[in-house]
């Protein structure tokens, strides 16, 4: 399933750059859709993204997905189709980054948050899903792209590239150390960037991300540490505003801490609680029946 969800992100980045900015408001959607799909996956994902006439359409082709994929991923792992597809939605200046995925199995929200973040994506709330499961890689490229259109900014061609490397090299993180440390120590480094500045060495590089790694309790390999000094030694070649990503980190950052405080989250956490209570009642039960029977 991971080559149809490659092929939604590098669909969403790059697809169709001859088409007009448009001025786009806050509220302003734009839809991206693989171009594979048949024509009720279309209009079923279309429904389920809430569209309208109003709405721009992006169609992503499996060719641009090789083209920004194709060095981070075997081409028979992109495949052949492009079934994935997203939306995005402008949202007032100063409001952050929100990422919501359904049937997306590789890439988690937070990845996106982190790859779109280091493509200077602001101020808007993603959503990316596909007819079926599929991995997620894809539609990073689909998303770039109707940022362009949307906020009438051209994002460089070498940021789209390591943007969707760093959401590639996240995801075979993900595999061996958890999705959520691989996207929490993307988070981590990018922060003590935006605070402290980039590194000048690949020394000084290689010694924040093995603290931020023990920091979150998280063990690397050398494998792992050395495609990470590249990959930000990439990011350093391509003059990212760590600025704003910082600002948009602290935004993602309000935002989790905000749901947590209010009564939703409150309810989630105490549902949370209870779970693990009654989990414990019941190993607790079961010892206890055993001891029972043993003495009888």
């Amino acid at each position: 399933m991971k080559k149809y969800v490659l092929s939604l992100l590098a669909v969403l980045l790059f697809a169709f750059p001859s088409l007009s900015h448009a001025d786009a408001a806050v509220g302003d959607i734009i839809i991206t859709l693989g171009e594979n799909l048949s024509e009720q996956q279309r209009q079923t994902l279309l429904q389920e993204m809430n569209a309208t006439e109003d709405n721009q359409i992006i169609t992503v082709s499996n060719e641009e997905e090789h083209k920004y994929l194709g060095n981070y991923i075997p081409k028979a792992t992109i495949g052949t189709k492009a079934l994935s597809s997203s939306s995005i939605t402008i949202e007032e200046k100063g409001s952050g980054l929100e990422v919501k995925t359904k049937n997306i199995n590789w890439v988690t929200d937070e990845m996106y948050l982190n790859a779109l973040m280091t493509a200077g994506v602001k101020d808007a709330t993603i959503y990316v899903t596909a007819p079926i499961e599929v991995s997620g890689t894809a539609a990073l490229t689909g998303l770039i792209k109707a940022y362009e259109i949307s906020s009438e900014e051209a994002i460089p061609e070498d940021v789209k590239q390591v943007a969707n490397e760093e959401l590639v090299t996240t995801a075979k993180l993900g595999d061996e150390v958890g999705t959520e440390n691989a996207a929490a120590l993307m988070a981590k480094i990018k922060d003590e960037i935006a605070k402290n500045g980039v590194p000048e060495s690949d020394a000084d590089l290689r010694t924040l991300i093995e603290n931020a790694a023990k920091e979150l309790g998280i063990t690397l390999s050398e494998a792992d540490i050395n495609s990470l000094v590249e990959l930000f030694n990439k990011m350093k070649d391509i003059n990212i505003d760590w600025n704003q990503v910082g600002q948009q980190l602290d935004k993602a950052k309000d935002k989790i801490s905000n749901f947590l405080n209010s009564e939703e989250g409150q309810t989630f956490l105490q549902q949370v609680k209870e779970f693990f209570i009654a989990l414990w009642d019941a190993i607790i039960s079961i010892f206890t029946n055993n001891e029972q029977s043993a003495m009888e």
